[in-house]
């Protein structure tokens, strides 16, 4: 199953030991999720804008953009699917299947993106969080689409 440019995955164990899943590890960026997590995706005009109100507020997990910067992706805790109803955006499980993001990030190494074609607009070791609250990112793309709305009626 393919969304918006982006396969289906799934995080994977964390890199082990260096504190529990979502929490800061010593060197301040957050460990990687030993859970699975689901993938909030948004157009790329409103998830740039839930980027920044997110870096500026609350933090914010790994974001994926397609290789056509037409899709953001935000990484969010599994079981986000079952519940996800924000208008414009999309959410898939990948619980069991697909890549483990845990085997991507060895210590002092750069992620590659788990999806060919796929780039990090905000890597998993340059991320504030583990996974990007659901809750947290729901206001941010509401807030997001909001702000386009007004500048689209300003032009």
């Amino acid at each position: 199953m393919q969304e918006e440019g982006f396969s289906v995955w799934e995080t994977g164990v964390s890199r082990g030991g260096n504190g529990s899943a979502g929490q800061a590890v010593a060197d301040g960026a957050p460990d990687v999720p030993a859970q699975s997590c689901d993938l909030v995706t948004v157009p790329a005009r409103q998830g740039l804008e839930a980027v920044d109100i997110l870096r500026l507020r609350d933090g914010v997990g790994p974001v994926l953009h397609d290789g056509a910067c037409d899709t953001l992706g935000f990484l969010v805790p599994a079981g986000t699917a079952a519940g996800w109803d924000v208008p414009g955006s999309a959410c898939t499980q990948t619980s069991g299947r697909g890549l483990a993001l845990g085997a991507l990030c060895g210590e002092g190494a750069a992620a590659e993106p788990p999806v060919t074609g796929t780039g990090w607009l905000v890597p998993p070791e340059g991320a504030g969080a583990a996974a990007t609250d659901p809750a947290v990112l729901r206001e941010a793309l509401g807030e997001a689409a909001r702000t386009i709305e007004a500048v689209d009626r300003c032009q």
